[in-house]
């Protein structure tokens, strides 16, 4: 037995962890998000929220970076959401269930030691002697032991094991984290959105004020003769277009205010009482960008998809370990009586046994199993592997896209404000050269139509501005680095 202990714990000692050691993907090399070069701030517009917005390269994303829009129901809605937004909190469950996966996969390191009592009344055939020391035939029969079992990790498969299930359970951290990026990105882009559409029913409105009013003068002028009842006709027309396009923007509206709830943990019919409008929010001016070299460690997504790939890497070792031998170490000490107390009771000495027992097993043939399993870890590491490469080209994309928007929505809002002013001073000049009967109607038909375009794009370029710095945002990472949680 000595020399059987001391040749498993020399096979135990020589062992060591198979498969191949994780290391993290370099991150990608270049300075820039964009083929070409970004200007350090977007153009400027006067009034109507057109101040430029200026890069601030390698600068830091806040933790609480919704903040910059200086908008206080804002700050208590994504407040309310991280409290009581179910998803966040099953993601925060889903991260405690795999701290506790971890953890059990790490108790097979010791030994395990278990206890157990049995108890027999039992009655022997006449033909046999009694198992007991009494001559009746029927007799009890008590047994306590304490079982030992152990299986050293000679070739590393369960740190492996507990490795595969840490990175998981990182990767879920980094799921925790994205969830909550999302949320506050969402409760950010609900606002918006419902600030743009207040903004575009309320242009619409204005039109169909306008509309209502030229319809008016064109009926007293009808009435006059000076025009043709065409004419009426045809601004009735353009009214009910006009008031055509506000229920689908209510529709929207609504369903904005529903998403809204939603993302708080409420029912439709609790919608929060704050709404937003584009005047109660501030567009901020300073934009941190990070370097290209940070992205990857501060999106969520590729740190989770790392986590993953780690994982996937840790279960090669596994499937090796399972093809190698297999040690087990067993002890057994007990007691076995007639009785539970008394001279001849369970605890009395000479009654005691024991027992020790290594084995060794290696899997000879099983189909080629173990080898396919092997083999199929492998392929899963690559694909884990290219599904990191794909996330990181993912996250680039994003920031890119962001960029150029915020840029490109600059420049569009310069262009929506430039031509509101200008389908206003040429719709005022010809309903006055139409009061006067120095145009025709469709002069007023075509500046009408402009005045509406014209409305409608200022109200979405000022959204887009502020949805795509929310977006920014999501796509540099959120800041959660700097939550000191």
């Amino acid at each position: 037995m000595r020399r059987t202990g001391l040749t498993l714990l020399a096979l135990a000692t020589l062992g060591g962890c198979v498969g191949p050691d994780f290391v993290s993907p370099a991150a990608p090399s270049g300075e820039a998000y964009t083929a070409t070069p970004l200007p350090p701030a977007t153009a400027e517009t006067s009034g109507v929220g057109g101040a430029a917005q200026r890069f601030q390269s390698g600068g830091d994303i806040p933790a609480q970076w919704w903040t910059l829009f200086h908008s206080e129901p804002l700050n208590a809605l994504i407040t309310e959401a991280i409290s009581a937004n179910p998803n966040l909190q099953a993601a925060q469950a889903a991260l405690k269930a795999a701290h506790e996966a971890a953890d059990a996969q790490r108790g097979g390191f010791w030994p395990s030691l278990s206890g157990g009592v049995d108890a027999t009344r039992a009655k022997d055939s006449g033909s046999v002697s009694s198992n007991s020391t009494s001559p009746s035939p029927i007799y009890n029969l008590y047994t306590a032991q304490l079982s030992v079992s152990y299986s050293p990790d000679v070739w590393g498969g369960n740190w492996r094991q507990v490795e595969s299930l840490d990175a998981q359970a990182e990767a879920q951290r980094f799921q925790l984290e994205a969830t909550h990026l999302t949320l506050t990105a969402n409760v950010v882009g609900n606002a918006v959105a419902e600030a743009g559409l207040r903004a575009q029913i309320a242009a619409l409105r204005q039109v169909v004020v306008i509309e209502t009013e030229l319809l008016e003068i064109l009926k007293r002028q009808l009435a006059l003769g000076q025009i043709a009842e065409a004419d009426v006709i045809a601004q009735e027309a353009a009214l009910a277009q006009a008031e055509q396009q506000l229920p689908p923007l209510e529709k929207q509206l609504a369903q904005s205010r529903d998403a809204l709830a939603a993302l708080l943990g409420r029912l439709p019919a609790q919608q929060p009482a704050a709404t937003f409008e584009l005047a109660s929010l501030t567009l901020p001016t300073e934009l941190p960008v990070s370097l290209p070299a940070r992205l990857v460690a501060q999106r969520p997504d590729v740190r989770q998809a790392e986590a993953n790939l780690h994982a996937a890497s840790a279960q090669i070792g596994v499937a090796l370990a399972n093809r190698l031998p297999l040690i087990n170490l067993t002890a057994n000490i007990g007691s076995t009586a007639a009785n539970i107390g008394g001279s001849q009771g369970l605890f009395t000495p000479g009654l005691g046994f024991w027992n020790l027992a290594g084995g060794l097993t290696q899997p000879l043939f099983d189909g080629f199993t173990l080898m396919h399993k092997e083999r199929a870890a492998q392929a899963m590491a690559q694909q884990a592997d290219a599904q990191y490469r794909a996330t990181v080209i993912g996250a680039f994309q994003n920031v890119a896209d962001a960029l150029t928007a915020l840029v490109a929505d600059a420049n569009a809002l310069k262009a929506a404000v430039a031509s509101e002013k200008a389908a206003a001073q040429s719709l005022a000049i010809t309903r006055r050269q139409l009061e006067l009967g120095s145009v025709a109607y469709s002069a007023l038909l075509t500046a009408q139509q402009a005045e509406q375009q014209a409305l409608v794009a200022l109200a979405q370029a000022q959204t887009n501005r502020f949805a795509d710095t929310a977006a920014l945002f999501q796509a540099l990472g959120g800041g959660w680095w700097n939550r000191g949680e």
